[in-house]
């Protein structure tokens, strides 16, 4: 009976998270999905292993629909022995995207539950935590990984305290699996992020600890989280192993070229550039954001409503009502420093509130824990903004270069905030009647203080948005003072909103102070505001609106009559979609495409867009293989090109020309003969040559080499030559994985051309076999086998001594 009273309140919070998801998201329960852009370009680039995986079932671990060909590590490959993911898929069980926001909530409340809060408050603060306006507005738009990761960092959090509170097995446990499913989640910029937090929380545990001097205890903390960390990292194995390998391959790793394609010196060659990690920068004023969410406009495509300023200007302009409503249904308000927002990061007036009364009635000094985080999570948000340290920390701390929008980085604030906020709400109430009523009005006056201070200084902003160029010149100067007006309504509106949520907040917690109102009235009455306001905020930008049925998701390309017509071919090409820019997936979907879309393209394919492709260089776009070329005419309609001087799959060239680095390279394919001559960089391939000095072959007219069978990972190749000869496959090199083989030996294979597989064929007939066996699959998974028996070894071991322990308290 006992144990049933212990855990009734924790049964009732489960059951509360998940009516909240399947409430907000209440669409999936009519069968339908919500349309997430970038899991709709997703889909398009893992068409092809999809339907791989469904025909064969097996993975082919490689695609030739996106960039010409790349490994799928990162498009959803599926690892032998990923018995942590499989865990993961138990415990989203809710319909996407429900199960994330489930998520969001089960992982906070555990954490706040270790940080003694009680259930109540921890059930309101979880709710608080998954509906702040990022983490809705990332599921909306498809950022399920970045979500994924998000969710599970507060379990991390949570066993990482419990360890350094000495309860090793408990925590060591719930340390181990929670950061095995952080890793699983696969976004690691929020990880690595959220190792900045887990590192303020190490310092703080380990001064208390050094400044006690229990030396003893220090070291079984460390081989606690030694042994969690090896086998949350072996239980990944298969996936860090092949995302490090790729990594190198992609536009995270190396430059090899010092020019850009203008000609000007590259600065920097190892990671992204300053100005793409950058590009993201969050505004220092556009901060304030977390307390009144469209104090800087909102986003680019705010519903202004009938009662706007806009709505007005458009109608004196003669436009129809439903048209001018239409129209300012969707304008970009936003005017802060980031080039395109979804939306506001809104943490919760009520949340900021509370988190200001955690500083001066909560006496612990883990609070300074989850503030720094905060603090360091927003100034490193600022980027380009605060220079002074971006730049420090692009220059010297490992890894920090290889991530763009450093904005995002703000997530950690959006995990601290509303710790410190239920951590002060707690607090209130186990203060004393005069210590209460001193920190409510001291955060009542800085808080509310900053609002009225907001007022004051309106006119110090400008209200001039990024986009206001370009409407002022299609538009006329009155159309952008209308939208200014809009702007700084929402600025008033929005002070306005918070200062009242804020007001009313203090006002419950001034009537609990004079004992008007008990506790548990009190907390379910803030617990409401607070989630009432971020759940109606959230909904302007995620709601009903973005579910469609859920054939619309499951299949988000419909084929035009130009990909019908391509498709009529039946050979093996490849495809250019001139107005995807090498940034769409919707090529990717019906063909061999050498566009895509990801955060991490393979970066030689790219740069051969940038320094040829996006010139006209069409001897490039026959080596590559491209046959057929989609554009679209002056009503938007697509239509096929055909390109007949395509190399083929496959051909003969007369010359191996030898270049010295990889600048050579691509200045050679400025106007290279890509049929008879092909580019080898000798100071990485030429060793592989030595004992053959010959660059010269005869290529004779009759000589063939063609295409006999296909499968993404596995290609057969019939060549017939009278003599030796050296072929160039219009294939993607990849230094890893790939072998080739005639009659059973296995052959070198030469990068040629920047990008493409070449290969030194002996005379006569012959049958050449590509295959994609990557052996980082076959060592991480096995890797992954015995590190996940070990976590469960341990975790019968931790329950047996648990139970041991329990009893003799007994």
């Amino acid at each position: 009976m006992n144990l049933l009273k212990k855990f009734y309140p924790h049964a009732l919070a489960v059951i509360g998270f998940v009516l909240v998801s399947i409430i907000y998201f209440y669409p999936v329960l009519q069968g339908k999905k919500i349309y997430q852009s970038d899991i709709a370009q997703y889909t398009g680039m893992a068409k092809e292993q999809n339907d791989f995986r469904a025909n064969e079932n097996t993975e082919p671990y490689w695609t030739n629909s996106a960039f010409g060909g790349m490994p799928t590590y990162q498009l959803g490959a599926k690892y032998p022995n990923d018995f942590i993911g499989d865990l993961d898929d138990v415990i989203r069980f809710l319909p996407r995207p429900a199960d994330y926001l489930f998520l969001y909530f089960l992982g906070f409340y555990v954490l706040l539950l270790v940080l003694k809060i009680d259930p109540l408050k921890a059930f309101f603060g979880a709710l608080a935590f998954g509906l702040s306006t990022y983490l809705i507005i990332i599921l909306g738009v498809g950022h399920n990984a970045k979500a994924h990761a998000i969710a599970y960092m507060p379990l991390v959090i949570a066993g990482t305290i419990l360890v350094y509170k000495k309860k090793y097995i408990v925590g060591g446990l719930l340390a181990m699996f929670a950061t095995a499913l952080e890793i699983n989640a696969n976004h690691f910029q929020m990880t690595y992020y959220f190792l900045f937090l887990l590192l303020i929380i190490g310092i703080y545990y380990s001064i208390k600890l050094l400044k006690s001097k229990d030396y003893k205890s220090i070291v079984k903390i460390k081989l606690t989280f030694l042994v969690a960390i090896i086998l949350a990292l072996g239980a990944n194995a298969t996936n860090l192993l092949a995302t490090k390998e790729y990594a190198d391959f992609s536009t995270r790793g190396k430059n090899e070229l010092t020019y850009n394609p203008d000609g000007s010196k590259v600065e920097g060659t190892n990671g992204l550039s300053y100005d793409y990690i950058t590009e993201y920068s969050y505004g220092v004023s556009e901060s304030l954001n977390i307390f009144a969410a469209r104090l800087f406009g909102g986003s680019n495509s705010e519903n202004l409503g009938t009662q706007s300023k806009m709505y007005e200007f458009m109608v004196g302009q003669g436009v129809p009502e439903g048209q001018a409503a239409e129209f300012a249904s969707g304008l970009p308000t936003y005017w802060g420093d980031q080039p395109i927002v979804a939306a506001p990061a809104y943490i919760g007036a009520v949340v900021f509130f509370l988190a200001i009364l955690a500083l001066f009635v909560d006496k612990r000094k883990l609070k300074y824990v989850f503030l720094s985080g905060a603090i360091l999570s927003l100034v490193l948000s600022w980027g380009k903004n605060f220079s002074i340290l971006t730049d420090l920390m692009i220059d010297y701390m490992p890894l920090y270069n290889k991530f763009r929008a450093v904005s995002s980085i703000q997530v950690v604030l959006e995990l601290c905030m509303p710790v410190l906020a239920i951590m002060g709400l707690q607090s209130f109430f186990k203060a004393e009647k005069e210590a209460q009523f001193k920190a409510l009005w001291q955060s009542a006056a800085v808080v509310l203080g900053l609002i009225v201070a907001l007022f004051l200084f309106k006119g110090m902003f400008a209200f001039s948005g990024g986009s206001d160029g370009y409407y002022l010149q299609s538009y006329g100067p009155e159309f952008v003072d209308a939208l200014k007006e809009d702007r700084k309504s929402m600025y008033s509106a929005d002070l306005l909103r918070s200062g009242f949520l804020i007001a009313l907040t203090a006002f419950l917690l001034w009537m609990a102070n004079k004992n008007k109102l008990n506790q548990q009235k009190t907390v379910i009455l803030v617990g409401l505001v607070m989630v009432l306001d971020l759940f109606f905020m959230a909904k302007n930008y995620v709601g009903k609106d973005d579910f469609v049925p859920a054939s619309q998701v499951d299949v988000p390309f419909a084929a035009t009559p130009a990909d019908m017509q391509i498709l009529q071919d039946t050979t093996h090409y490849r495809v250019l979609e001139i107005d995807g820019n090498m940034s769409s997936a919707r090529a990717s979907y019906f063909h061999k495409s050498i566009g895509g879309y990801s955060a991490v393209k393979p970066q030689r394919m790219q740069q051969l867009f940038d320094y040829q492709i996006a010139r006209n260089n069409i001897d490039v776009l026959n080596m590559l293989n491209v046959k057929y070329l989609i554009q679209t005419d002056s009503t938007g309609n697509y239509f096929p090109t055909l390109n007949p001087e395509a190399n083929g799959n496959a051909w003969f060239v007369k010359n191996l020309k030898k270049v010295n680095s990889a600048d050579a390279e691509m200045k050679a394919l400025d106007s290279l003969d890509t049929k008879n001559i092909c580019l080898l960089n000798q100071v990485e391939f030429g060793a592989w040559r030595k004992g053959n000095a010959n660059d010269n072959f005869e290529k004779d007219s009759t000589a063939t080499i063609r295409l006999l069978k296909y499968k993404p990972n596995h290609l057969v190749y019939e060549s017939n030559n009278a003599k030796d000869g050296f072929a160039v496959f219009s294939e993607m090199y990849y230094k890893n994985g790939w072998k080739a083989t005639i009659k059973g030996k296995e052959l070198p294979i030469y990068r040629v051309d920047y990008v493409l597989r070449g290969l030194e064929i002996p005379a006569g007939k012959q049958i050449i076999e590509f295959k994609f066996e990557p052996e980082v699959v076959k060592t991480g998974s096995t890797i992954a086998l015995y590190s996940f028996i070990g976590m469960i070894l341990i975790l019968i071991g931790g329950i047996y001594l648990e139970y041991k322990k329990s009893n003799s308290k007994d």
